[in-house]
């Protein structure tokens, strides 16, 4: 178990917010804000992310039993969980193992089903190929990642990892640790007994991350969940339509 790093802004019951791969609890910033006047927002760094400790293991249990471990250490019977992506994973795994850690779970853009994402390696070989003791400007990494990765959003995403301290670029990432455990982030285990606490699930629009046939499992493992759609809006809904998706947060947990 990892002590996990963490932003905390606002005030009142507590709300883990969890992010998805190649993300970190800063991405969460203006959400977190936001929420402050209606819950004690912790925005956690997840293992290999941010500022939190890096690991050769990482799966849905051990990410699961760090936050946890948070929760643990600051005396906490529970609390509200929301996760993006991987994130979302982290918390419905949490939410199945440890049901009286959570209270209320909100799960944006992302099923309790195992994926095929055939691109996040080639991500992943494209950043560990930038040479960054060659690099004096962020410009030059974007512009050596365009090749693989021609959309500018998903670049400028990653480039947030991308930090420089005493003059030297480094990865905020442990690429080298990720790379080999994606087949079990994309993967999710398997549950046979379901989570009874109120659960949302939260889905973009344009996204292909829940598809009509993972509502099977969606309702089997979340029997007391409802999905509800956030138009236009691809797989980070939080950023793409933040206000209806504050709304329906706040809704969630009211």
């Amino acid at each position: 178990m990892l002590t996990l790093s963490s932003q905390v802004t606002g005030q009142g019951a507590p709300l883990i917010i969890l992010h998805g791969l190649f993300g970190s609890g800063r991405n969460w910033g203006s959400i977190a804000r936001a929420l402050g006047d209606l819950r004690e927002v912790h925005a956690l760094d997840l293992r290999n992310h941010g500022a939190s400790p890096w690991s050769e293991a990482m799966d849905y249990q051990l990410m699961a039993e760090d936050v946890a471990g948070y929760m643990a250490a600051r005396g906490w019977d529970g609390a509200d969980i929301l996760g993006h992506s991987m994130g979302g994973k982290t918390a419905m795994q949490l939410a199945l193992t440890q049901p009286e850690r959570v209270r209320r779970l909100v799960v944006v853009d992302i099923a309790p089903v195992s994926y095929i994402r055939e691109s996040f390696p080639e991500y992943i070989d494209a950043m560990r190929r930038v040479d960054l003791g060659r690099i004096s400007r962020r410009a030059e990494v974007d512009a050596l990642l365009a090749p693989t990765i021609h959309d500018p959003s998903l670049r400028a995403f990653l480039l947030q990892n991308l930090v420089s301290e005493h003059g030297r670029f480094h990865w905020r990432l442990n690429l080298a640790g990720i790379a080999p455990n994606l087949p079990a982030i994309i993967a999710f285990p398997n549950h046979h007994d379901p989570f009874g606490g109120p659960t949302t699930f939260l889905a973009g629009e344009r996204s292909d991350y829940i598809r009509p046939r993972d509502e099977e499992a969606m309702r089997r493992l979340f029997p007391h969940s409802k999905l509800i759609e956030i138009g236009q809006s691809g797989h980070w809904p939080h950023a793409e339509q933040p206000e209806r998706f504050l709304h329906l947060v706040r809704h969630a947990l009211a």
